[in-house]
Parts: C-alpha cells; sequence; structure tokens
C-alpha cells in the first residue's frame, strides 16, 4: 500500500512536467553535467508537501520565467538520490520539503520546509518565482 502512495505523490509531480530523480547517477548527471539553472524539488510525503509545497510547484511552473531544468526527489523512498541532491545543497541542513535552486551544480537560493509550512501555496510559489526571476532571468544568464 505504502509503495503505492509514494508512486501516486511522485507521479502528481511527473505530471507537471518535473524531471524525477531515482538515483545517485541522475542526480549527478543533472546537477554536474547539465549547464544552467536546476531547480531540485525535494518531496514527501508530508502534509505540508501535499497541502503546500506540490500544490506551490505547480503555481509556479505557470511562469513566463523558470529554471532550465526542474527535477525532484523523493526524502520518502529514494533515500540515495535525496542524499547526493543534498550534499549539493552546501552547508544547509537537510530539510524536507525543500527546494534548492542551482547553477551548474553550485547552490543559488535554499527554501526550507520551515519557509513553506507556515504559509499559502500561493505565498510558496511566490518565493520561487521571484528566486526564478533573480537568478533564471535572460539578464543573469548573459
Amino acid at each position: 500500500m505504502y509503495n503505492i502512495l509514494m508512486q501516486q505523490i511522485k507521479d502528481e509531480v511527473s505530471r507537471l512536467g518535473v524531471k524525477e530523480l531515482n538515483t545517485v547517477e541522475e542526480v549527478d548527471n543533472l546537477l554536474t553535467k547539465q549547464k544552467g539553472t536546476a531547480l531540485v524539488f525535494v518531496n514527501s510525503v508530508c502534509g505540508c508537501a501535499g497541502g503546500i509545497a506540490r500544490p506551490a510547484l505547480a503555481l509556479a511552473m505557470r511562469s513566463k520565467i523558470k529554471p532550465d531544468v526542474i527535477a525532484s526527489v523523493f526524502a520518502s523512498g529514494d533515500r540515495e538520490a535525496t542524499a547526493q541532491a543534498r550534499s549539493y545543497f552546501t552547508d544547509m541542513p537537510s530539510s524536507s520539503p525543500s527546494f534548492a535552486l542551482l547553477r551548474d551544480g553550485k547552490l543559488l537560493h535554499m527554501i526550507h520546509r520551515s519557509d513553506i509550512e507556515m504559509r499559502e501555496p500561493r505565498e510558496v510559489a511566490q518565493m520561487l518565482t521571484q528566486a526564478f526571476e533573480k537568478y533564471c532571468s535572460a539578464e543573469v544568464k548573459n
């Protein structure tokens, strides 16, 4: 039953067009071999992930300015991939759900669970879109 629930949670994010990272190799390939910006969503089964973070991600993905790649790791299941992704979140404590915005594998911005759990989805989406505008716009890339 738990595996069915995990797959439904993963599918909710994948349907948005988010790249699912299930292995250490997939995380490393994304964060070391691809140039540009990447948003990594640390997904989980907790209530604030389902009630706030995932809906916020869906809202933020409507933004005109977005990272080059949006990906997710699933903290409640793909532990090795999640640990590898977190290794790129330099000097940040583990947090799920959370969002990490990176460029060429280097952390630019982090939104922790503590930033998520007491807000509405639209507020978290606004935090994400503000980070996108700051770090992913054409002016920043040039």
